[in-house]
């Protein structure tokens, strides 16, 4: 199936690391003539052909069927990561908000739906070797993130067979990054007490491998044109995407120029479940259980039935977020700011960090 001219496609979560890429590959597609972008906060920026609505997919109240009705295709991206320590607000978002979407894509006809789920999908997997889409989703149970990811591929299992008239796509891609992502992600993961100038190659002297740590990457523009054939083409279920190679704490110690040190699971854990719970680090200690869990992907779906194949490695995508973040890089859009308004690193601390949105 091929995007009629005339035609639009509703990008939800548009102003965010993915939604920003999709926004700009979408607009260069001549046969895509429209993009109505949803986002809670509409941007400065102004991309070709794109129309911008105000949408909050965490209120109970948000209606979403007109902004879809007439649409070819609905690419939803939407997520809340945080306040990891009140999940009950990202469950609202993420899982609440994602099912409005479903709903209101099938209200108003809209023939193809695009989901963003994730690696963090999968059940505990093998590090050694690649599992391809039929690999278990219950994701890892005690990671929020995880949990939601897999519930919506629950959901999308029995909206499928609800809705066979609808072309559902559900993309699976590793940990995505981009220049422009790198101060949303500092904010996300690390918070504002990480010491950016200790990321230039040599001023890192150790790179802790913990058990497990070996994970994939890839360049959000990659990422974004996966989406955009998936828009284009006849395919539905699930793809794997990533870049080579694996990233493990060889990989990372060659970029910074650092040297390996073992770190025992335990200790490492300890340690962020210790900075987690007195807010010094908004990432939990569970999503890095989790990441030590996921499985390696094999991408040969992607590669066969989307006709995709990512154009950056996995190293290329990390050196670009780490210039990013020595530079301060971003986008004009509330997700992508370099910095907050009003104060910076200073109100990340000031307003808790990892426990409010």
């Amino acid at each position: 199936m091929s995007t009629a001219p005339g035609k639009k496609v509703v990008v939800t979560g548009a102003t965010g690391n993915v939604g920003t890429s999709v926004v700009r590959v979408l607009g260069e597609d001549p046969e895509i003539a429209s993009i109505l972008a949803l986002a809670r906060r509409i941007p400065e920026w102004t991309p070709p052909r794109t129309t911008w609505a105000s949408v909050d997919l965490g209120a109970d109240s948000t209606e979403l069927t007109e902004y879809f009705r007439g649409a070819d295709a609905v690419i939803h991206l939407a997520w809340l990561f945080q306040p990891t320590h009140r999940p009950a607000v990202t469950w609202r978002t993420n899982v609440l908000g994602s099912i409005r979407v479903f709903r209101a894509a099938a209200e108003a006809g809209v023939p193809v739906l695009v989901h963003a789920s994730s690696v963090g999908a999968y059940s505990p997997g093998p590090k050694d070797r690649t599992v391809d889409e039929t690999w278990p989703t219950h994701g890892w149970p005690e990671a929020a993130y995880c949990r939601e990811k897999a519930y919506l591929e629950r959901v999308l299992d029995t909206f499928d067979l609800e809705h066979p008239g609808m072309r559902v796509v559900r993309m699976r891609p590793a940990f995505i990054f981009k220049r422009e992502s790198a101060g949303e992600q500092r904010r996300l993961f690390a918070g504002p007490l990480l010491p950016t100038q200790l990321l230039r190659p040599s001023r890192m002297p150790l790179i802790p491998d913990i058990p497990g740590l070996r994970f994939e990457a890839m360049h959000t523009d990659d990422a974004a044109r996966a989406y955009h054939l998936a828009v284009k083409k006849d395919v539905r279920g699930a793809f794997n995407l990533a870049a080579e190679p694996p990233v493990d704490a060889a990989v990372l110690a060659e970029l910074m120029d650092a040297r390996v040190v073992r770190l025992g699971l335990r200790t490492a854990r300890s340690a962020v479940a210790a900075a987690w719970g007195m807010h010094l680090v908004p990432a939990s200690p569970h999503l890095l259980d989790a990441v030590l869990r996921l499985p390696l992907m094999d991408c040969a779906k992607a590669r066969e039935e989307l006709g995709w194949r990512p154009e950056r490695t996995a190293i290329d995508a990390i050196e670009e977020f780490l210039t990013g973040l020595r530079e301060g890089s971003g986008m004009p859009t509330a997700p992508l700011a370099s910095r907050l308004s009003g104060g910076g690193r200073v109100r990340e601390l000031m307003t808790g960090i990892g426990s409010r949105p």
